[in-house]
């Protein structure tokens, strides 16, 4: 029974990823707002991730945060590809295992971002500033809202 209510859940979600991306555009730093919870970002502050692009068309990703229990900076370094979709990549941080990343909405002029994945359980916000107005932030969880994520699941990152 818990596996139908998986179901049910995982159809429930739009997944569906911007028509068109700016690589290049994409590139640079990108803050973590918000975030569903998960093991490999639990106790996490001051998260961002940089993103650059290769010569061979490949993205380096660097995910960095400051772990409030530990105390100690986190930095993981992955890389990225493109996917099926112009708004999806596909990102590895374990040697060729990769997941989807797929950018459901962004901003005009590249300020913000909303990704999730295949799975129902993963959910961000990113902005180019370590904050957003309150207007922002309510008209993106709105959108991840109407794509059927529990918004209220966020966690609303320290930096």
């Amino acid at each position: 029974m818990a596996a139908t209510g998986c179901s049910a859940q995982r159809s429930s979600i739009d997944r569906t990823t911007v028509a068109s991306l700016d690589v290049k555009r994409y590139m640079g730093t990108w803050y973590e707002i918000a975030r569903y919870d998960h093991s490999f970002e639990r106790n996490m502050e001051r998260c961002k991730a940089q993103y650059t692009l290769l010569p061979d068309g490949k993205i380096v990703v660097e995910n960095s945060g400051y772990n409030s229990r530990t105390g100690r900076y986190k930095t993981s370094v992955g890389k990225a590809k493109a996917g099926e979709s112009a708004g999806q990549l596909r990102v590895s941080f374990f040697w060729f295992f990769y997941s989807d990343y797929n950018i459901l909405a962004l901003d005009d002029n590249y300020d913000w971002a909303l990704i999730g994945s295949r799975s129902p359980k993963y959910l961000w916000i990113l902005a180019r500033t370590p904050s957003l107005p309150q207007e922002t932030t309510e008209h993106i969880t709105a959108i991840a809202k109407e794509r059927g994520y529990d918004t209220s699941k966020l966690i609303w990152v320290k930096q």
